[in-house]
């Protein structure tokens, strides 16, 4: 329950962090022609989410209090909070070149997490694969977007 309330409470506070303003640079920008799934955008990072958060649960249960699942959580929560800075920053920036950069730090941390958690539970490292599949597709997808609005790097 304290893991799965933490990645809500993390979630909504980062969600807090954007304006109107933000929101409407973002809005404006151009996307690229294959981009027709932008809709379903905010439920895929809802199942991302959930599978990571049923990851972490099931380290924490493996050993729980341990010193190094309580480092492993921590991992969890960098993930998490660096994954929320994407937008916070991109936006508050306007820079899609530091989303591009956040976007590619988050698939490295996914993956790294992923190997590190695969001697713990296997089970716990396959629930980090929508994380793994899905942010080099967000990453990718903010890059074309630079290239398609130079001015907003």
């Amino acid at each position: 329950m304290v893991i799965g309330a933490v990645t809500i409470a993390v979630g909504f506070l980062g969600s807090q962090a954007l304006s109107q303003e933000d929101q409407r640079w973002f809005d404006r920008l151009q996307r690229p022609k294959w981009l027709t799934f932008e809709n379903a955008i905010p439920v895929i990072w809802t199942i991302v989410f959930i599978a990571a958060a049923w990851s972490a649960y099931i380290v924490w249960e493996s050993n729980p209090g341990s010193r190094s699942s309580w480092l492993l959580m921590g991992f969890y929560l960098v993930l998490e909070l660096v994954t929320l800075a994407y937008n916070v920053l991109m936006c508050k920036l306007k820079s899609l070149l530091v989303g591009t950069v956040i976007g590619a730090t988050c698939v490295l941390l996914s993956a790294i997490l992923a190997v590190i958690v695969w001697d713990i539970s296997q089970t716990a490292s396959l629930l980090l694969l929508p994380y793994i599949l899905w942010s080099p597709i967000g990453t990718y997808t903010t890059w074309e977007m630079l290239k398609l609005n130079p001015v907003d790097r």
